[in-house]
């Protein structure tokens, strides 16, 4: 158990409280005040050895920079190259600068809500307001940011190192703007993809398959069977930095997807005389196409159709439209995407669905009428 001695000080008497750790050594904390303070301290403290929830509290000195290599081992084990980027830049950039030699048990909610403060706050010149000294994070940044350091304090916790992680209690995290999906017709696809000149059958492939670029640049001439018009989707070429990492598709599953017969003749085309591991749409040099820059084909082709800002992904958007305007089943449509569920293909294309709502509301009315006229 737990005691409490009294001792002298120049400022008066004070208190310390003697206690036994889980690991049988001898644990103590002096500068009580008073005796009622120093017997709680002494309570809480067997009330948490009883309940297998102690932490002592010299794990508390410990730095975030000291936990950081751990954590990041741990996601960098589990998470695509892509992923584990984002979070190593966010540590670097944005995390250690500011938490890297604080203790954990020191950091306070209030400390936290500030460093989130001053990410999101763009600071301008005094002098000449044109000139902007530092750029405000974006939200995604901020947010995988924030992301970081409280993992980091997760793994604290679950190491009972710490008691409570306070990064989580946090108010003022900002909140993502989803970006405005573009759909585009049938006919500026067709524009688009006959600007595209070689690219022409990639353009028809991603506005009609709606693969993502990885994993429509890592297709091999052997994941096409034409006969039965089906693309297999089995991995995805992502770029990481300067070099291009094949792995697996997002939803870490292969899919078979349906080829429009108008598409066949193109893609034929681009397998005759390849190797059956060759690329279908190589780079120039013959290896993993670029992603479009600011300045590349892609931009031109969108332009011609009349979308300049267009991005690869708003093509894969674009089959899930055509397919839906077409009267495909949400069911296919999730199957084409890669979707976890038909739920999720719901939700990332909600508006694509509300003339269902007003087939749902003409139901009702007819049935509405049927019954009163009876």
């Amino acid at each position: 158990m737990a005691t409490v001695k009294s001792y002298s000080t120049t400022k008066g008497t004070r208190y310390k409280v003697r206690y036994m750790k889980p690991d049988g050594s001898q644990g103590s904390k002096s500068g009580f005040t008073n005796a009622e303070s120093a017997r709680d301290f002494a309570s809480r403290i067997e009330v948490r050895k009883a309940d297998g929830e102690y932490v002592d509290p010299r794990d508390g000195r410990t730095l975030v920079a000291e936990l950081a290599p751990a954590w990041l081992a741990s996601k960098k084990s589990r998470l695509k190259p892509s992923a584990y980027v984002g979070l190593d830049s966010a540590w670097r950039i944005h995390v250690e600068p500011r938490w890297g030699n604080k203790p954990i048990a020191a950091i306070e909610i209030s400390d936290v809500e500030e460093w989130i403060a001053d990410l999101v706050t763009e600071i301008r010149d005094p002098g000449d307001p044109e000139v902007v000294i530092k750029k405000a994070a974006s939200a995604t940044t901020t947010i995988r940011a924030h992301a970081v350091l409280a993992g980091i304090l997760d793994r604290a916790v679950r190491d009972r190192k710490l008691v409570t992680n306070k990064a989580r209690k946090i108010e003022n995290l900002p909140r993502k703007r989803p970006k405005r999906k573009m759909y585009l017709t049938h006919e500026q696809v067709a524009t688009m993809a006959g600007a595209a000149g070689d690219k022409s059958a990639l353009v028809l492939t991603l506005a009609y398959c709606g693969l993502r670029w990885g994993e429509a640049i890592g297709l091999r001439v052997c994941d096409l069977d034409l006969l039965r018009r089906r693309l297999i989707v089995s991995r995805n070429a992502v770029e990481v930095g300067a070099h291009v990492m094949v792995g697996t598709t997002k939803s870490m599953k292969d899919r078979s997807i349906p080829v429009p017969r108008f598409l066949v003749e193109d893609l034929a085309a681009l397998c005759k005389g390849k190797d059956r591991h060759d690329l279908v749409f190589p780079g120039t040099e013959g290896g993993f196409m670029r992603r479009p820059r600011q300045r590349s084909w892609f931009r031109t082709a969108a332009k011609a159709a009349g979308v300049p800002e267009l991005t690869p992904h708003d093509l894969r958007h674009t089959a899930a439209s055509l397919a839906v305007s077409a009267g495909a089943h949400v069911k296919a449509v999730q199957r084409m995407l890669g979707h976890a569920s038909a739920a999720m293909t719901l939700d990332v294309y909600a508006d694509l669905f509300d003339d269902d709502l007003d087939l749902v509301a003409d139901a009702l009315d007819r049935a509405r009428r049927g019954a009163i006229s009876a």
